[in-house]
């Protein structure tokens, strides 16, 4: 069901939302946590359309409001996540798919950020929990700018990391907080690539 959608979705998306993904480091086999920088509703759709491997994304409550929208999240991976409370059945759902083998896809600000400026929000440690849970790979990437029709946008692809040094130890809120300085710095490090090509570009 998903690949028919993507099939039936992609064109028209990619000739309104036109985007080029740029790899500087590719996305190993199997499970891992995607990072991203979120700068509209539009991300995940078009990172989905843009790649051709399911991936499970964590999406705000709210927008399964609507039943139409609901069900189409579903189909395209979106785990329902309670932003406001400890929610703990979303938790369980994307230890699930991690140990699934699969795509987790977070967007560590926690909201939409206006990125014109490619600056990058204060990032929540839910990355860094997950990738130690799990004990698994992070990718992080860095979208340009908002999604706008008809307008040429990038996502940068930077290249994975383990927090393997904080495996096996009490995860407390000291710890999370050393590991998401790392997950901060490798998002930074993938958004300054971006920066410098763009700027290499013109």
């Amino acid at each position: 069901m998903f690949h028919l959608i993507q099939i039936i979705a992609a064109l028209p998306i990619r000739l309104l939302f036109p985007t080029k993904i740029i790899y500087k480091g590719l996305l190993p086999k199997g499970s891992c946590i995607i990072a991203s920088n979120h700068t509209s509703n539009m991300d995940a759709v078009i990172f989905a359309l843009k790649t051709w491997e399911k991936k499970y994304y964590l999406a705000k409550k709210e927008l399964f409001k609507n039943k139409f929208m609901g069900f189409f999240l579903k189909k395209f991976g979106a785990i329902k996540i309670d932003r406001q409370n400890s929610d703990v059945t979303a938790i369980k759902q994307c230890l699930t798919v991690l140990k699934n083998n699969k795509k987790l896809v977070i967007f560590p600000e926690g909201t939409r950020v206006n990125n014109e400026n490619m600056e990058l929000g204060e990032l929540k440690h839910g990355v860094a929990m997950f990738a130690i849970k799990a004990k698994v790979p992070i990718i992080p990437i860095f979208i340009t700018r908002k999604p706008k029709i008809f307008r040429r946008n990038r996502i940068y692809v930077g290249e994975s990391f383990t927090l393997e040094e904080f495996y096996n130890q009490k995860l407390d809120n000291e710890l999370l907080t050393k590991a998401g300085e790392k997950v901060t710095a490798k998002m930074n490090e993938i958004r300054e690539f971006a920066i410098n090509s763009l700027t290499k570009k013109k």
